[in-house]
């Protein structure tokens, strides 16, 4: 990988993710199993709610080549064609939802539902540690070289969100303290899968980066991030559905770092609104300009941050 003209993306990127699937099923609306057509129709008029704060935060003056919106083809379909007809960047998920492997959302046919919605991102979601299950890390690689291949020769960018959750020999060495995993080891191993990754041929224009504590981890990710010709890649902070404070913090570590070009924040934006208006407490538009105030105060501090 030497100065590849296609790969990377450094503009500012402030996204805001609502592609999750079986958190609104199980957990906003407690619906297990097969869905019915009312029931997917309700998930997708919820998603509504939540592009709606998005398109209010762009009437406030929010610059529209910075802000973009990750939604699902399931229940975001309608969205995503709206989003692109008004020229909004957009990101579209290629992985199934929920599942502990890399798998194609559609299998062979990604390319195919991938063309439907023309996005200006493919991202992928994935569950990587490179102490962890070998055979499966090999596979997943395969997998994810396949799709960024495709991403590259077909002009959209490809944007891969990094999870890597602690094995229990991990877990056995912090007592199996989650927070002391992510402060002592989780840097440190994200880097070791950046590069292994990197170096099985497969090569984001984005990583999207769980959230980190200190600033030299930031600086660890985007160096190897940007390593060896890939000075155009970008990294964003994603927020881990975690409280406000805490997306704050790691909003502010991130910020001003090279490399770090913004952010997506999601459930720390909209969860709790969409509950209220679920339960009847507020009204739809009450709900929207609550989701477009949080999605702005992460656009004010990381920005306030980085200069």
């Amino acid at each position: 990988m030497r100065n590849d003209p296609r790969i990377g993306y450094n503009l500012p990127l402030y996204m805001l993710p609502f592609d999750h699937r079986s958190s609104f099923e199980k957990g906003l609306y407690g619906w297990s199993g097969a869905l019915s057509a009312e029931q997917t129709e309700l998930i997708a008029r919820t998603k509504e709610v939540i592009y709606d704060g998005f398109k209010f935060a762009l009437g406030t003056g929010l610059a529209k080549d910075r802000a973009g919106i990750l939604v699902d083809e399931q229940f975001g379909s309608n969205i995503l064609r709206d989003a692109s007809a008004n020229g909004f960047i957009t990101a579209l998920p290629a992985e199934k939802s929920g599942e502990a492997e890399f798998q194609f959302e559609f299998g062979s046919q990604y390319g195919a539902h991938i063309e439907q919605f023309k996005p200006t991102f493919v991202k992928v979601l994935v569950r990587y540690n490179a102490e962890g299950d070998e055979a499966m890390n090999r596979r997943q690689a395969a997998r994810l070289k396949e799709l960024c291949d495709y991403c590259h020769s077909h002009n959209f960018y490809f944007m891969f969100e990094l999870l890597v959750p602690a094995t229990q020999a991990q877990l056995d060495i912090v007592e199996g303290d989650q927070q002391l995993y992510d402060r002592n080891l989780r840097p440190s191993l994200m880097v070791t899968a950046l590069k292994q990754l990197q170096n099985a041929g497969v090569e984001p224009d984005v990583w999207k980066i769980e959230g980190l504590d200190r600033r030299e981890d930031c600086l660890k990710i985007a160096e190897a991030a940007r390593r060896e010709g890939r000075e155009r890649v970008g990294c964003i902070i994603l927020g881990r559905g975690s409280n406000e404070q805490k997306v704050i913090e790691w909003l502010r570590t991130a910020a001003g770092v090279p490399g770090f070009i913004g952010f997506a924040v999601g459930r720390t934006s909209f969860w709790e609104p969409l509950v209220a208006w679920r339960d009847g407490k507020i009204q739809r538009q009450q709900a929207s300009e609550t989701i477009a105030r949080r999605y702005l105060e992460w656009v004010k501090v990381f920005d306030g941050a980085a200069t």
